[in-house]
């Protein structure tokens, strides 16, 4: 099946490395943006939430874009988060990454102004209407406190061609369905949840934006090309593997866990800003243990 848009089947939405000053650590991410690109990421969705937007400014995000951009262009799609809960800010900040060489962004439905279903359709359509740039919806209602309705997802992809995908952070799997019944078949679905990466290809999704691609990006691009050339046994069995992981880097609020892993690894130093706080010495061990137990079924 062609889809408007094709970003590739596993999207990282990729930390952002601190110093200890907790100023962006410009080296760490060239040095993360090539290690996921090597590693199974299609495209780097670059100041998501995973890479901590809440408290990074339009400055930082630009220069970020210009990091990754230099770093792994031609071998992956930079897509840029450009939400926010102002449409006039949504739009600005849009028109601004079209013009320094992002391939595609994400924008998120409003968050804490809490719109109503034509409030979201309003926001959207403006974006839409701003920018040549192929448009990947987000909906997260545990972080925007109000969920889009598969129909309105729907008629936005239907009004707007730039509108190319979704990235849906909902575990009610029925609305799934319902958003594969309703939007056109060239409108791709990712999942925003690796636990439900599985689950959701079989409901018609495209691929993952993903925070365990970060470490497992290999092995989940080998889940969902398995899925979907027939293999479903030998993907449920990857999935098995990979869903302690899936789960355990989310005891903690989003980034922080990943970040710890990263560290581990030596890819990036342990830090996250306020007001986000490091993992304790007991969950780091907790998560470790965790990580070593899969790689070591992943080697076997």
């Amino acid at each position: 099946m062609s889809i408007r848009y094709d970003a590739g089947e596993v999207i990282t939405a990729m930390v952002t490395p601190f110093n200890e000053n907790r100023e962006i650590d410009y080296p760490a991410v060239e040095k993360l943006a090539r290690h996921l690109v090597d590693n199974g990421s299609d495209a780097i969705l670059v100041a998501g939430t995973t890479g901590e937007s809440p408290t990074l400014t339009h400055e930082e995000e630009y220069e970020l874009l210009y990091a990754v951009k230099g770093t792994v262009s031609g071998d992956a799609k930079i897509i840029m988060g450009a939400g926010s809960n102002s449409t006039r800010t949504a739009v600005d900040v849009t028109k601004k990454v079209e013009s320094l060489g992002a391939d595609a962004i994400l924008s998120v439905v409003p968050y804490y102004n809490k719109p109503n279903q034509q409030g979201i359709i309003e926001h959207f359509g403006a974006i839409a209407r701003s920018t040549d740039l192929p448009i990947i919806l987000y909906n997260i209602p545990s972080r925007t406190g109000v969920n889009m309705l598969p129909q309105t997802v729907a008629f936005l992809a239907k009004e707007y061609p730039n509108i190319v995908a979704l990235k849906q952070s909902n575990s009610d799997l029925d609305l799934v369905s319902e958003l594969r019944e309703q939007c056109p078949d060239d409108f791709a679905l990712y999942c925003g949840d690796d636990s439900l990466t599985l689950p959701m290809l079989s409901l018609g999704a495209h691929g993952v934006i993903s925070v365990a691609s970060h470490v497992v990006g290999v092995e989940i691009k080998s889940m969902i090309h398995n899925f979907k050339s027939g293999q479903v046994k030998a993907a449920r069995n990857m999935h098995h593997t990979l869903f302690p992981l899936f789960r355990k880097l989310f005891m903690a609020p989003n980034p922080v866990p990943v970040k710890a892993v990263l560290s581990r690894l030596k890819i990036i130093e342990n830090y996250v800003r306020r007001p986000l706080f490091e993992l304790n010495e007991l969950e780091r061990s907790e998560l470790f243990d965790c990580l070593n137990d899969v790689l070591k079924q992943l080697k076997n």
